[in-house]
């Protein structure tokens, strides 16, 4: 059984007011049934978690050395915590511990930094302020250096709530030397995996299509062993743009979803919807792309049993890989943390989506999109190469 406890409602777990049915915004601290329990959510309110006050890690942490198994929390057999409390804005309260970071730093990463600001080249990395930028940057530890590059410009004609990139309706226009400079670039860094990503160019005819398939193209004829993901916008759905990229010569065609279908509203941009995301995911798939990948972040109010619908609907679309992690608020003027889900819980989704069949999933606290999505495919494609190795083994041998 997957549970939360959670203190009383408090007024800065309520942003979420507008679009959550009073009936769902009960539903979101009730204890929930794990998979296909019919009757999960009409005992719900019966379950509903009334402490006063936090739950202590330090006690959790104990509880959790001591108590059952994870086997037992996978089968549904304890409860276990799902979440704990977010400080509202104003609170001078520190993160949970599994939430920090040391300073990015070292010859790698250095090295990198120098080269895409010598090339006048964005990334994601920082643009959206990730936490893991030294970890994938550096390499080391034996995991594949993994770089995001972010092409088409640092300002989206987009503004979604979450996202800490700069927005404007008329953006720089492209620069056309773009598609070669980074693929210089990625040549002299010595990666094996590159992740490219673009802002949302809704000023342009086709939404950057043809920037972002030629980049691929650029990246490839320099080095056709390269592994490149390619972080796509949805094009507004127009199915001849998500063909152009998908058959690039990509390996892994991603489009993030972010959240579950009743927060899209409240998380994105109105011009990217639940539909049009999951059809250029099923589509890209269709038209070649060799793996298929979304993201979803947690934290933001969302149910535990629309995290597992998500899951289901994502299978039914073609996608071949999933991520979760913790959403983090940028800023002041972006969208508050609901709550911070804790290590445990995200491990529960890591297993509940490979139970449902999915190429590889990368579940966790501090993960993003394309935290070393190098190591993540890498190893998703050989233990793949592997099984079908064995197979044939197999099929001799009888």
């Amino acid at each position: 059984m997957l549970s939360r406890t959670v203190p009383a409602l408090r007024p800065s777990l309520l942003t979420l007011a507008k679009v959550v049915a009073p009936s769902l915004q009960t539903q979101r601290y009730a204890y929930l049934n794990t998979a296909g329990s019919s009757s999960s959510q009409s005992n719900s309110q019966e379950r509903l978690a009334t402490a006063d006050t936090p739950t202590s890690l330090e006690s959790f942490r104990e509880r959790v050395a001591s108590g059952p198994s994870f086997d037992d929390f996978v089968r549904g057999d304890i409860d276990v915590e799902y979440s704990v409390y977010a400080p509202k804005p104003k609170e001078r309260a520190r993160k949970p511990d599994w939430l920090k970071r040391e300073i990015p730093g070292g010859e790698a990463y250095t090295a990198i930094k120098n080269k895409l600001k010598g090339l006048k080249l964005a990334t994601v990395c920082e643009e959206a302020r990730c936490p893991n930028i030294g970890e994938c940057w550096g390499g080391g530890d034996g995991h594949t250096a993994t770089a995001t590059i972010m092409v088409m410009g640092d300002t989206c004609t987009r503004g979604c709530r979450f996202c800490a990139v700069k927005t404007s309706r008329a953006p720089p226009p492209l620069d056309p030397e773009e598609p070669k400079k980074t693929a210089e670039a990625v040549a002299s860094w010595g990666v094996g995996y590159i992740v490219i990503t673009s802002v949302d160019r809704d000023d342009i005819p086709d939404q950057g299509s043809e920037h972002l398939a030629k980049t691929v193209e650029e990246l490839k004829a320099r080095n056709p062993e390269l592994l490149v993901e390619v972080l796509s916008p949805d094009f507004c759905g127009e199915p001849s743009r998500v063909r152009r990229v998908a058959q690039s010569g990509l390996d892994v065609f991603a489009h993030n979803i972010e959240t579950v279908e009743r927060l899209q509203p409240h998380v994105r941009d109105r011009r990217a919807n639940w539909t049009q995301s999951m059809n250029v995911l099923k589509q890209a798939k269709a038209e070649g792309a060799r793996i298929t990948k979304t993201s979803i972040m947690l934290g933001l109010g969302e149910a535990p049993d629309e995290v597992e619908a998500t899951l289901r609907t994502l299978r039914e679309h073609d996608v071949d890989v999933v991520t979760f992690g913790q959403y983090m608020r940028p800023t002041r003027r972006h969208l508050a943390v609901a709550e911070y889900v804790t290590p445990e819980a995200f491990a529960h989704w890591q297993k509940v989506a490979e139970g449902m069949g999915f190429l590889y999933v990368a579940s966790g606290p501090m993960v993003r999109s394309s935290y070393r999505a190098g190591e993540f495919y890498l190893q998703a494609h050989l233990n793949k190469e592997k099984k079908e190795q064995q197979a044939v083994a197999t099929k001799v041998a009888s």
